[in-house]
């Protein structure tokens, strides 16, 4: 009788272990699909999403053009002057030019000693190499150090010899901290 408990309990959890991500995702991206799609107040599935893609599609080829630049430059002086709104807004451009565009800033996996005989390290990304704008003198440098199982971390200021560089993708290497370490770096077949 324990034996078939056990052998049942044993596909019990190979189940869940590929069930459970496969439910989570898709039901992530069936919530995040309507309630995109709930913008539009048309009853026609996927109109939403479409009209969000074309939208952003199109505001991104006018922001490019020399016409827009003036606006821009006058819309980010307005968002600017205002103290709260500045905070806010130039918090969000910011992040996310961190992950997209030219300015990519999690770009550069690292290897971290928090301190000089550590024998412990710590995975993360070198955010900026040039602090001097904030006063703090050469050789040390900001590295982001994500949390696992969240979206969230710390900014450490470390010496610029206590970090190692990785030579792996930045994807794979959130990954593999976000998943606290059970990725495989370089797996594409998850």
């Amino acid at each position: 009788m324990s034996r078939l408990f056990s052998f049942i309990a044993k596909y019990f959890v190979r189940g869940l272990i590929f069930l459970v991500p496969v439910a989570a995702t898709v039901y992530v991206i069936v919530q995040t699909f309507i309630y995109i799609d709930g913008i539009i107040l048309y009853e026609i599935p996927g109109l939403g999403l479409l009209t969000l893609l074309v939208t952003i599609t199109v505001f991104g080829g006018l922001a490019s053009t020399v016409l827009a630049q003036p606006l821009i430059f006058w819309g980010n002086q307005l968002l600017n002057s205002a103290p709260i709104i500045k905070t806010i807004f130039t918090s969000i451009k910011d992040l996310i030019t961190a992950f997209v565009g030219n300015q990519k800033r999690f770009d550069q996996p690292v290897l971290v000693k928090m301190y000089e005989n550590a024998t412990v390290q710590k995975l993360g990304f070198m955010t900026s190499d040039d602090l001097s704008d904030l006063g703090i003198m050469k050789g040390q440098v900001a590295v982001y150090l994500p949390h696992s199982y969240a979206f969230s971390g710390n900014l450490f200021i470390v010496p610029a010899e206590n970090i190692t560089l990785i030579d792996a993708s930045a994807a794979d290497i959130m990954k593999f901290i976000v998943s606290g370490g059970v990725s495989k770096i370089g797996d594409s077949n998850e």
